[in-house]
């Protein structure tokens, strides 16, 4: 063993706070800090690995103790900045509280604390990991913590300050670390790699820094395991990839080529040469999942920032924007979540290989069930007729002409029954109100198609008129009355079915789906006088007509004069009743607005009461 080697991270490990890469607002506080002579007892340091408290604690205690100190720029030529520097001082006491987490451990602490410093300015305890202490070693340690002894400081580092106590967090001043941006370590390394006449390329300086996740000394520590391939060819990224067990970004792309492209024989043959290469199957879906990340940044993300997020050179930024131009951003989200699935099933499953080929032959089925997925998507905006563009579509299939024949033939067959039902109607405008109940089952067959025809729409929008009328009529809440004469339109009502059409997508959904289609069934079973009618709630087609409802009002008071007395006697009290209710409701509506605006209003307020759940806000 060479005792002259000392690893790259230990020697380059900064000795004043300028040297600190990164972390400038760290260095402003803790300079400002100094040169104001503002010291606290206790300081919190916090942040991802790597990133320099240990180091900042050091420098900071060598800034305090310096002979020359305080100072900003400790000598590192006296006997406190020397030992500092080979970590053997006197006064900073150093403490892992990984190994040293019990309450004993803590009350060793504070048998020593009470003691001053033997020759330097302060007593500094630098406790590392200090989320590792247990509660009673935090609690030992509060009263000392916030009121410590003159010339004694505490500078606590943690990667994991939640795991902190707020009491502790509450008594100290604390500084968080940021992660060191990827720039500012590929400066650092090439620093480093020309001193140390390290022969590498700077897009492997840049895998290194990827790799680090804003770590300087895992960077470090990784140059310096690469230093040992220097040879007459510069270390390059394959060099990186090789000793990490990553699979390089050309690889990668020729696996996602055959998975977009819909090839599994091609996928599956470089997964073979990938597998035998060495890697693993969890790391083989790992590194892809990272890949077709990238693949959906670079697809969505402006250029600015892309070269950020992913960490890949420009050439590599512009092979995957030509690999992503033939998938769409809903498509890589698949590949995704598949993806991640698979290695949870790698990572619990007795075959790992077997896993990874399903997985790499299912991903590679992409375009079939992507098109499975639209193919669904057209059929939901189809049946509920949304599209504009798709309308032309309806109106070309054979489909209505073989309707026109079959309507036809039905006329044909039958050229005199439907004159005799069609003059019926006439009388039942005059008759007694429980006759359209049974004049409906009379004309059922004919009903089918009669509305149909567009050579007679005088007649069948009456006719639907009518029916719808009554329809609304019957329904029972008055808010879905409501909202039905205001937002619906018949297109055919019969006993065998019922069409209705919503004008609003919203409406459409709260008729089809609630309670309300269950009140229009119970109103057309009282109609037809049968169960479980058929009713169809759409959105409205180019060929629908509009219908407008018979004012049931106008229907009501004509038959009473017809009826039987004997027979309607009973009826009589009913009839009554809703006329007084009609005059009650004339005399407390009365005003100088027309009454066709008052009753329309009178609609509107239900339906809102019907939408907010019969909540009114004044």
């Amino acid at each position: 063993m060479n005792e002259k080697y000392i690893p790259l991270y230990r020697k380059y490990r900064p000795q004043k706070l300028e040297e600190v890469v990164g972390q400038e607002h760290i260095k402003k506080a803790l300079t400002n800090a100094i040169a104001m002579d503002k010291i606290s007892h206790a300081y919190l340091f916090t942040g991802p690995r790597g990133t320099g408290k240990t180091s900042t604690a050091r420098i900071f205690a060598k800034s305090l103790n310096c002979k020359d100190g305080p100072t900003i720029n400790p000598c590192g030529k006296c006997e406190n900045c020397v030992d500092i520097t080979n970590s053997v001082p006197m006064d900073v006491i150093e403490i892992d509280a990984a190994s040293n987490r019990k309450v004993e451990d803590a009350q060793n602490i504070l048998e020593k604390v009470m003691y001053a410093p033997v020759n330097s300015r302060y007593k500094i305890y630098i406790i590392d990991e200090v989320h590792m202490l247990s509660n009673t070693a935090f609690n030992a340690l509060l009263k000392t913590l916030e009121e410590p002894p003159k010339n004694v400081i505490f500078i606590l580092a943690t990667t994991e300050v939640h795991k902190v106590l707020d009491t502790i967090k509450s008594r100290c001043q604390r500084f968080d670390f940021r992660r060191i941006t990827t720039d500012d370590i590929v400066k650092h390394l090439r620093y480093i790699s020309d001193k140390e006449q390290i022969n590498i390329t700077d897009d492997a300086l840049f895998t290194i820094a990827k790799n680090s996740a804003g770590g300087m000394r895992d960077s470090i520590a990784l140059l310096d395991q690469l230093s040992i391939l220097d040879g007459e060819e510069a270390i390059s990224t394959d060099d990186i990839n090789n000793l990490l067990g990553r699979l390089s970004f050309d690889t990668l792309h020729t696996l996602a080529e055959g998975i977009i492209t819909s090839k599994p024989q091609e996928a599956i043959e470089t997964l073979e040469k990938i597998y035998n290469s060495g890697n693993e199957p969890t790391q083989i879906l790992t590194n892809l999942l990272d890949y077709f990340k990238n693949m959906l940044i670079v697809k969505n993300c402006n250029p600015e920032i892309v070269f950020e997020l992913t960490q890949l050179n420009d050439a590599q930024i512009k092979e995957l924007g030509k690999q992503a131009q033939s998938v769409e951003t809903h498509q890589i989200t698949f590949l995704i979540d598949k993806t991640a699935d698979y290695i949870k099933d790698v990572k619990t499953t007795n075959n790992p290989r077997l896993w990874l080929e399903v997985g790499i032959i299912d991903l590679a089925n992409l375009a079939e069930n992507t098109s499975l997925l639209e193919l669904q998507n057209r059929l939901a905006k189809l049946e509920s007729g949304a599209p504009v563009q798709a309308a032309p579509s309806y109106k070309t299939p054979p489909a209505p002409v073989l309707n026109r024949q079959k309507i036809k033939d039905l006329t044909d067959e039958k050229p005199i029954k439907p004159a005799e039902n069609l003059s019926q109607p006439a009388k039942p405008q005059e008759a007694p109100k429980p006759e359209p109940a049974v004049q409906q089952e009379t004309q059922q067959p004919e009903e089918d198609f009669a509305p149909m025809p567009k050579a007679h729409p005088v007649s069948a929008g009456d006719d639907i008129g009518a029916q719808w009328g009554t329809l609304l009529q019957n329904i029972q809440s008055a808010p879905t009355r409501a909202l039905l004469k205001q937002w619906a339109n018949p297109v055919k009502i019969s006993p065998e079915e019922t069409v209705l059409t919503m004008k609003n997508e919203i409406f459409l959904n709260q008729v089809a789906n609630g309670n309300k289609k269950k009140m229009i069934i119970d109103a057309l079973d009282a109609m037809f006088s049968q169960e479980n009618s058929n009713v169809i709630i759409r959105l409205p087609l180019p060929d629908d007509m509009p219908v407008k409802a018979v004012p049931p009002r106008q229907v009501t008071p004509k038959a009473p004069p017809q009826m039987q007395p004997e027979a309607i006697e009973v009826e009589e009290e009913t009839g009554e009743e809703e006329i007084e209710e009609a005059q009650e409701e004339v005399k407390t509506s009365e005003t100088s607005k027309p009454k066709d605006y008052i009753n329309s209003h009178s609609d509107m307020v239900n339906m809102v009461m019907d939408l907010f759940d019969g909540k009114i806000i004044d």
